[in-house]
């Protein structure tokens, strides 16, 4: 079966016919859609050339459509019609799409980093509803192949090859325990072996935590001997005393300040990350996603603790204290 050319028609010269019907002259469609009545009748020539067909008639006084032409002037303002509800709606949806980013990321970072980059977001002038979808880095990977999300934040130390990948941050996981914990009073470090048989309380499968110790000590790791699919579970599970946990130091940087926990150093393991943002291949991130990835980076950390040491008084002259040189 042979298939006809096809000819690419302009829907402007088609718009342009349909105004010459409605109006009654080229001139006058010209005028409608603002362009020279020279223009307006040449793209009516090109028109009739690609379908082969007379669709004015010029010999009267201003233009009238033939038989053709009322009959392709009908198919003219379907196709018109269709194109306008198109634009408009499309538009309509752009306009909606812009006035709510949809981002996602891994606890730990919805946690202790999400917050102070929508704080500055919006301090440089953000418009958009940011709605922050919380999971863990398997699932805002999962959400952004599925398009709920436009951009994600993970831990997880192995980004698929389907996705862009910035880093944003960095981490570090941390052994930790409560301070009544023999490992609490151990004087050497812990090795990657003895980590590795340890019985630890432990995030979910599928969280970055979890994916990045696995790939540190390797798949000998030992199962678990609770899951908790949140931080805060992780440190009240661990301050108990019952069990350690290897957890983000983001998440226990106060806990190990005040002494409620306490580190145990580890040798021969690297339990550092990276933090990164996501986004699908393919796509160009919306000025507001840009935006908000512009404001994602690192926090300053932790103020350190002050002296617990009063100050001494002033002297009888009500001067401070200077030190001994």
């Amino acid at each position: 079966m042979v298939t006809a050319h096809r000819p690419s028609l302009d829907l402007e010269a088609l718009r342009v016919l349909t105004l010459v019907a409605d109006l009654g002259s080229i001139s006058a469609a010209a005028r409608a859609e603002q362009i020279s009545q020279p223009s307006a009748s040449k793209r009516i020539q090109v028109l009739e050339r690609q379908l082969d067909l007379e669709l004015l008639d010029r010999r009267t006084r201003g233009a009238t459509l033939t038989d053709h032409g009322r009959v392709v002037t009908g198919w003219c303002r379907a196709v018109v019609d269709a194109t306008d509800a198109l634009v408009n709606g499309s538009q309509a949806l752009s306009a909606r799409t812009a006035e709510q980013l949809s981002i996602g990321a891994s606890q730990t970072i919805a946690e202790y980093l999400a917050p102070s980059w929508l704080g500055e977001f919006y301090r440089r002038g953000g418009k958009p509803h940011v709605q922050l979808r919380v999971a863990n880095s398997q699932g805002v990977i999962a959400a952004l192949r599925a398009r709920e999300i436009e951009l994600g934040f993970v831990e997880t130390p192995t980004v698929p090859t389907d996705l862009h990948c910035r880093q944003v941050a960095t981490d570090r996981l941390v052994l930790v325990v409560s301070p009544d914990h023999a490992l609490a009073r151990r004087r050497g470090p812990v090795s990657c072996d003895e980590l590795a048989a340890m019985q630890l309380a432990s995030r979910e499968d599928g969280s970055g935590t979890r994916d990045t110790l696995r790939g540190a000590v390797g798949q000998a790791m030992a199962p678990p001997a609770v899951e908790l699919d949140s931080n805060a579970a992780v440190k009240v599970l661990v301050s108990s005393g019952s069990l350690p946990a290897v957890i983000s130091e983001l998440a226990v940087a106060n806990e190990l300040r005040d002494g409620r926990l306490v580190e145990v150093p580890l040798s021969d393991v690297d339990l550092s990350r990276s933090l990164n943002a996501v986004w699908r291949r393919g796509t160009r991130l919306r000025a507001a996603a840009g935006q908000f990835l512009l404001t994602a980076r690192p926090v300053a950390g932790p103020a350190p603790v002050p002296s617990q040491t009063p100050p001494r008084p002033p002297d009888r002259h009500g001067r401070p204290h200077q030190p001994p040189a």
